[in-house]
């Protein structure tokens, strides 16, 4: 006997089962990663709106290329049912469905009078992106993202890996904002295609990403995984309610930091922090003997006017250099010939009501900073052999105050451990408290964190090992 499950009810050792789903979401084909085979992942739902993922290989993406559409209505009966493996991510149900040439699947069509088509989907478990910060302490985790594209940049190569992805910049309907990185054949394929759409395409794009990784590249961002899937203007209402947000608010959300972050228009977007996230002091972040990310209220000041406000590194592998010569070198670690290029990259000085603190500011962050780009910055301080005009800066900042969001990281070289902060996104508040605090305050004493051996985390703009180690500067006048 033949019996009618829901997709729950079904288990490794079920026999003889059939259920009624629907195809939610149908990925291309890819090839695995030991390119050995090709395969497609698809997800199910059935009328309980329980999910599932299935997985078709060669033969069969080919047999049913014409018969397994989106939003239609499938009966599936005895497909393989296998133990989802968590070595790629948290899967969406503790099995997965293998769809081979002993499934039967029979399609059930609009005009059948004993089997009606389930309705359209309209179940999306989304992360909204004030959560994001709290889940990047889980390295395994997963998020469904249903977010507007602001911009999406050409396609790169990234790191000493050499792989290539194009990133792209997300905002919610809170304005909040993160960078997508889509690696390798996402960013080849689905980013070209947003790529595209964006540069003919009047209106905003809205994109569903499902199984999207949490990562610290770039800061803390989203990046393509091995079972991602990203999907453009889906009709599910949740995404027609908010790209019809989006086209009302274009030019609001078009007029943010993220299009504003650089004077170099080959700089990538700037990371906003999160609404929402708790805040803490200075003392509490410094004091804290936990790593991760953190945000704070706080002044920002340049009190060290005569450290070098950039460096040069490999323009393969990101690895700083201590040089300031920019002729080409045989680099080790991406053995071959490169060139030098400069990079944005000094300590600012953070300061609220309860302490003062050093960290790092880099990149396109610090060339925001300074409104000027890492190529001006050396040609003034390392060619011309000039310091740096900041009196625009001190001005600048004099009066206002950031909400600041803060990596704390550390790492262990010779038995000593060195911890810092960098800061990963900044962003003017809007009402800032009337009392300000003393800028001359004394600076508090460096971070230390239990003896307990730490490994290494970094702050790089790119995949990287963990960079040298950072530490506030005395200042001296340069020759």
């Amino acid at each position: 006997m033949v019996l009618r499950l829901n997709i729950d009810q079904i288990e490794p050792a079920t026999r003889d089962w059939i259920c009624k789903v629907q195809i939610v979401e149908i990925g291309r084909p890819r090839e695995s990663l030991d390119k050995k085979c090709t395969f497609q992942n698809l997800i199910l739902e059935d009328e309980q709106e329980c999910q599932i993922r299935a997985v078709m290989y060669t033969d069969e993406i080919e047999q049913y290329v014409s018969t397994l559409k989106l939003f239609n209505t499938y009966l599936i009966s005895t497909a393989k049912v296998k133990v989802s493996l968590t070595s790629y991510g948290k899967p969406i149900h503790r099995f997965y469905w293998i769809l081979d040439k002993e499934t039967v699947i029979e399609e059930i069509k609009p005009s059948d009078e004993v089997e009606k088509p389930l309705s359209p989907p309209n179940k999306l478990t989304i992360t909204s992106f004030d959560r994001i910060p709290h889940l990047m302490v889980d390295s395994t985790a997963e998020i469904d993202v249903l977010a507007v594209v602001l911009h999406c940049g050409p396609q790169k190569t990234a790191g000493r890996s050499h792989h290539k992805c194009r990133e792209i910049t997300l905002c919610d309907n809170q304005q909040n904002q993160f960078l997508f990185t889509l690696w390798e054949d996402f960013g080849e394929i689905e980013g070209h295609e947003i790529y595209s759409k964006m540069a003919t395409q009047r209106d905003l794009l809205v994109i569903l990403g499902r199984s999207i990784g949490i990562s610290t590249y770039q800061g803390l961002s989203l990046q393509t995984r091995y079972n991602s899937t990203v999907r453009v203007n889906p009709n599910y209402p949740q995404a027609v309610a908010l790209l019809n947000w989006a086209k009302q608010n274009k030019t609001m959300l078009l007029s943010s930091p993220s299009d504003t972050t650089s004077t170099s228009s080959s700089i990538t977007p700037m990371i906003v922090t999160p609404s929402g996230q708790q805040l803490l002091s200075i003392a509490d972040i410094s004091s804290a003997a936990s790593m991760g990310v953190f945000c704070v209220n706080a002044e920002m000041a340049i009190l060290d006017e005569f450290q070098d406000f950039c460096v040069l590194e490999c323009s393969g592998c990101k690895q700083k250099k201590r040089t300031k010569d920019r002729k080409d070198f045989h680099c080790p670690k991406c053995n071959r010939k490169t060139s030098l290029v400069p990079r944005c990259s000094f300590q600012i000085d953070l300061i609220d009501n309860t302490a003062t603190t050093t960290a790092s500011i880099s990149a396109e962050l610090g060339e925001k900073l300074l409104s000027m780009t890492a190529e001006d910055i050396f040609d003034i301080t390392c060619t011309k052999r000039q310091s740096l005009s900041l009196n625009p800066v001190h001005e600048m900042l004099s009066t206002k105050v950031f909400d600041i969001q803060l990596r704390k990281s550390s790492w262990t070289s010779s038995n000593t451990t060195t911890t810092t902060l960098s800061i990963l996104s900044y962003m003017e508040k809007q009402h800032p408290p009337q009392s300000t605090t003393d800028r001359t305050s004394k600076k508090i004493k460096p971070l230390e964190i239990s003896e307990v051996e730490v490994m290494p985390t970094t702050a790089a703009a790119a995949p990287s090992n963990a960079v040298g180690k950072l530490q506030p500067p005395t200042p001296t006048k340069k020759v």
